[in-house]
Order: C-alpha cells, then structure tokens, then sequence
C-alpha cells in the first residue's frame, strides 16, 4: 500500500548472550572491551550525521560516526551498518541513533489517528512475532503509546512514544522523532527507561534544538519540482509496507518501516549503554 521506506522504531537486534559475557567481564575486571574504549567518541563541536544534517554536541554528551557506531554494533555480535550515528549523554541514562531516509518531501497536512495506527500496530504483532522466531529472538507486544503521535508545525517534528513488553513482562519504551526534511525524512530513536522517560525525553528535546540541516535540505526550502514522498505523517508513524526482518539480517534498521516485523530487543540497548556509561565516568574521573 505504502512504497516500501526506511525510518524506523528501534531495530538494532543486539545478542542479549554476547552482551551478559561482556557485561560479565566489565564487572570482574572494571575495564570495557577495547573496540569500544578505542573508537573515537567526539565530546565538542559538531556531529555530522549522513551528510544531510548536524547536531551541536552539549557539555557532558558524546557523539559517534557512522563507522564508530558500526563498530560499536560489531563489538557485540551485530552485522556492520554504514549509515547510523548516535549521541548520549555521558551517563548514558539515554541515547539516541539517527538515520536519514530519502523519501522526497512529506506533506504534513494530514490528520494523525493515533487509535488507528495503534490498532493496526497490535495487530502485526503476531507476524511479526513469527519472523522473530525465526531468528531466536524473544517475543515483543506492543502495549500502547506511552505519548501519543503528534506533529509541531513549528519545529518540523512528527513524534510519538512506543510502550513495548517482551515474554518476561519487561517493558521499554521507544521514543522516536522524525525530522521533516526538504528531500527526505531524519529519523531520531530515543531509547529510555519507563519510569525516566518523561526527563530523558525533556533532555532529549533539548538536544534536538541543536539540529539542523544543511543549507539547501530543510523543509522550508521545498521548491516547485522536488521530488514528492508518496507517504504521509500516519505512514511514518506506523511503517509502510517494507520487507520483513530476515531480508535486512539480524541488523535489521533503526531507520526502516519494517511493518509487521520491525520490533527488536530494546532491553540490550539499556545493558550495553549502561556499561558504556561506566567508561565515561572512568574517563572524567581520570
């Protein structure tokens, strides 16, 4: 129904068994693997994200490339990704993954039925479940909005949060932004705890104030004759018609409108974001 676009909730499949043993060996010996006290955290200045955009990096946070981002996801037993970059705060109590996704330009007049894409939301779970089977991954339900979708006319923001419950009863709480651009759409996952999701999304917002996209590709530059994106705001929110998980491997895509099956594990993120977190604090304490 919807042309097939990538932008999505968060898809980064980390293994849950290789993130225990690294986490395991960080506790016994106080020290995170190398990959991941080499790469090149970039603490001032800039980050420049896909070409497309930059974000200010504020006092206290850190930003990754793309080729640090891929090999941070490599580190733990993920396929490399050429097109993701991240930034937290050094504490690590959040993080957020960019992606761009070129669309074309996305007209915002539509009315968002949050009730509906919710319904439809529940009702892939199932298939979506089916194809997480096939690659050994637990089974995800999507419970509600923690915030309802909602456009700001102003900043050019779609956003919505996500509330999520694996097998176990664990729940998480995706937060996504998507940045409307002049070709195409930035997409912006946060990942927080539940109970801090409302101070972390504060946080979050902030950060976002210093974005922008590059001269030439943001949305108020629209110009008769640009390329028109065959989607709406409710497509963006719920995913379009995109190819299952198994066809993008185990990386799946924060950045892809996987439908039914775009769900992956949240909870590692929080594991291996947390540990991160320790080496931050070794650094500033040195």
């Amino acid at each position: 129904m919807f042309k097939s676009v990538a932008a999505a909730v968060l898809g980064l499949s980390l293994s849950l068994g290789l993130w225990a043993k690294a986490a395991d060996a960080t506790e016994q010996t106080n020290e995170l693997p190398a990959e991941i006290k080499q790469l090149h955290w970039i603490e001032k200045g800039q980050g420049e994200i896909a070409g497309k955009a930059s974000i200010k990096i504020p006092d206290g946070y850190a930003f990754l490339n793309q080729a640090d981002t891929s090999k941070l996801l490599q580190a733990f037993g993920n396929p490399p990704s050429s097109d993701h970059f991240l930034i937290a705060p050094k504490s690590l109590d959040w993080f957020a993954v960019f992606s761009f996704e070129e669309t074309g330009y996305v007209k915002d007049d539509e009315k968002i039925d949050a009730a509906a894409l919710l319904k439809s939301m529940q009702a892939g779970d199932e298939a979506g479940n089916q194809e997480r089977k096939k690659l050994g991954l637990e089974a995800l339900y999507t419970e509600g909005w923690q915030v309802q979708p909602h456009y700001d006319e102003g900043t050019r923001r779609l956003e919505w949060g996500l509330r999520l419950r694996d097998e176990s009863g664990q729940r998480n709480v995706n937060y996504t932004s998507r940045i409307l651009g002049r070709t195409g759409v930035m997409s912006a996952t946060l990942v927080s705890d539940t109970d801090a999701l409302s101070r972390n999304t504060d946080e979050f917002k902030k950060v976002l104030t210093g974005f922008n996209y590059n001269s030439g590709l943001a949305y108020s530059e629209f110009k008769n004759g640009d390329k028109l994106a065959g989607i709406g705001l409710g497509a963006l929110v719920l995913g379009g018609a995109a190819a299952v998980a198994t066809k993008k491997g185990l990386w799946g895509v924060i950045g892809g409108f996987l439908a039914a099956g775009w769900k992956f594990i949240a909870a590692a993120f929080v594991a291996l974001f947390a540990g991160i977190g320790k080496f931050f604090k070794r650094n500033k304490s040195a």
